[in-house]
Formats: C-alpha cells, sequence, structure tokens
C-alpha cells in the first residue's frame, strides 16, 4: 500500500518555514536595580525569562544593571548584536529607552512601569492600587492593635499609588485604623536596602503597628525579616513572597511582571507583537492577591470572603479604588 506523500512533504515545508520565523526572534531583558534576584519585582520579570526559554527553547540575553549609565549602554549593545525585542524592567528606563529606540527604529523595545510614545515600543502598566486595596482589607482584618503600617522604597508617584490603595482598603473595613506611613528614600538606593527596611518596620511595630506592607523592592525583604523576628505579620509585594517566612507573611500584591514579559517575546515570536501603551489590573489578571500553603493559615474563610467581594467590586466597577493624584 502506497500512502502519499504530499500531505508529508508539507507539514515539513510548514515546520521549516515555521521554525525559521521562530528563529528570527533574539531576545533580550535589563534589568533594574535590585537584580534579577531581588525576590521581588525584577525576580518576577526573571521568571517570565524562564518560562519563555523553557518553552521555546530560545536563549535570552539579560542584563543587571549597577549603574544608571548602563541602561542606555546595554541596550545599543544588545541591539548591535541583533536582539529583535529588548525589555527594560522598570520605570527609570524609560528615557533609555526612547533615547535608543529613535537610534534602532527597526528593533522592537517594551518598557515596563513606564510610557515611550513611539511607534516601535511596547508600554506596559499596572493598576498597582487595586492589589494594594485587597491587602488593605486583609490587613485590616488581621490586625489586633488597630494600626497597620506601610514602607514603600523610592519616593515615587509609583509607589504613593500602592499607599493610597492599601489605605483605601483598610478604611473600607475600618476607617477608624490608623496607617503608618514610610518611604525609604529618594534615590534609586531605596530599593536595595533591607537593613533600613528593617529598622522603618521595626519604628512601625514600636509605634503600635502590628501588619505592614512592603512596596520596596529588595528593601522589602528587611521589612518581612523584622515582622518575622518580632512574630508579627507583613505583606508582600510584586512576587508571591508568601514563602520567605512561613505563617509571618499575611499575603502578597502580586504585580504579574512575569506575564507581561513572557507575554511580550511570545507575541515578537507569533508576529502579534503591537506597540503602545497597555494597563493591567485585576480584570485582566496582572495584579492580585495570594493565598498557599505558606499563609492559608492567617487567612481565615471570612477574610477571604471579604477580599474576593472586593475584588469582584473592583472588576464590576462597583468599587472604584482612587489614585494617587500628584
Amino acid at each position: 500500500m502506497k500512502t502519499s506523500r504530499i500531505p508529508l512533504l508539507a507539514a515539513l515545508l510548514a515546520a521549516l518555514f515555521s521554525n525559521a520565523a521562530f528563529a528570527e526572534v533574539s531576545p533580550a531583558v535589563i534589568y533594574d536595580f535590585g537584580g534579577k534576584f531581588d525576590k521581588s519585582f525584577n525576580q518576577s520579570a526573571s521568571m517570565g525569562v524562564e518560562k519563555f526559554k523553557k518553552e521555546t527553547g530560545i536563549a535570552v540575553r539579560e542584563f543587571e544593571i549597577q549603574n544608571a549609565s548602563q541602561r542606555e549602554q546595554a541596550m545599543r549593545q544588545f541591539a548591535k548584536r541583533g536582539a529583535t525585542i529588548i525589555v527594560a524592567v522598570g520605570f527609570t528606563q524609560a528615557s533609555a529607552v526612547e533615547t535608543v529606540a529613535k537610534e534602532y527604529p527597526d528593533i522592537k523595545f517594551a518598557v515596563i512601569d513606564g510610557v515611550v510614545d513611539l511607534p516601535n515600543v511596547e508600554s506596559i502598566n499596572f493598576k498597582e492600587q487595586e492589589s494594594s486595596y485587597l491587602c488593605g482589607v486583609a490587613a485590616a482584618m488581621a490586625t489586633k492593635t488597630g494600626k497597620v503600617g506601610f514602607v514603600g522604597g523610592m519616593d515615587i508617584p509609583l509607589i504613593r499609588k500602592f499607599a493610597v490603595g492599601y489605605k483605601a482598603g483598610v478604611a473600607s473595613v475600618d476607617p477608624k485604623i490608623e496607617v503608618i506611613e514610610n518611604m525609604t528614600g529618594t534615590t534609586p538606593a531605596a530599593w536595595t536596602n533591607p537593613s533600613a527596611g528593617a529598622e522603618l518596620a521595626k519604628s512601625q511595630f514600636g509605634r503600635g503597628a502590628d501588619v505592614v506592607f512592603h512596596a520596596a523592592g529588595a528593601t522589602g525583604v528587611g521589612v518581612m525579616q523584622a515582622a518575622a523576628d518580632a512574630g508579627l505579620l507583613s505583606i508582600g509585594c510584586d512576587s508571591n513572597q508568601d514563602y520567605l517566612h512561613p505563617g509571618s507573611v499575611l499575603t502578597s500584591a502580586t504585580k504579574r511582571v512575569d506575564v507581561a514579559v513572557y507575554t511580550t517575546f511570545m507575541d515578537v515570536r507569533n508576529g502579534t507583537w503591537k506597540p503602545g501603551t497597555k494597563v493591567l489590573g485585576l480584570a485582566e489578571d496582572g495584579v492580585g492577591y495570594t493565598i498557599d500553603d505558606y499563609n492559608r493559615k492567617l487567612i481565615t474563610p471570612e477574610m477571604e470572603r471579604r477580599i474576593d467581594q472586593a475584588k469582584a467590586g473592583i472588576i464590576s466597577g462597583k468599587i472604584v479604588v482612587p489614585e494617587y493624584k500628584e
């Protein structure tokens, strides 16, 4: 019995051309201060990189900046060496993206947490205030002292968004609960100072707070350590940080930077990438909160119901989370 070779040949040709198209994708990523293992924002981006590599077998070039001047240098080097998509992680890289993207109009760029209005740039942002609101609800229901804390990293509008959402969530449960708020600093060093984070958390604990939420990158690791040492509660940020101190981390405000990075690379690979600005919130599964084996005993059924009701209300538009206004 003879079998036709035509379908087989067609399939082989399709696979050949398809693989050739995929082979043209050469992705690169530049991490912000704190590095890819900051257990927070950058590490979330790294998780997206790893997922892309695992699923496609395509190598991704990576760079961790040590000083501001390296941003443009790294982008240019990647561009000269054939990168077809360069993802810059962090709002501080927006100006560098704008400069280098103009120099290389045929190369695709993406910036996380920034906006660059160019035809070869995708700007990806998040509604951080929405996940922070849910964490505020959790903190308000968990506190026994009627006082909770917030430790931000660099004092910028982005981090103020976290604080505003958190305070609104707390107030939705009990407006009488006091929120003690501190920012770590006004320079990028505020993201990489766990000792300062720990000291700020200890100060807030000393003033009566028993739950502290951080939005401070690697600095937040110190906040969480201080909470664990004091037998009190912390709330993680950006990545799921519940595992860092099981039984001490109430929940984490997740920001799906991993999804943003992974999707960007896949869109380029699949030919569906588009420039422009997109904003991801609860409705888009771009932000959220965590419940897992590490914090399951801390989130009571009543807390979970209240948080999920708030989530549904935000998605439906019934609850409008305030945004930070400069």
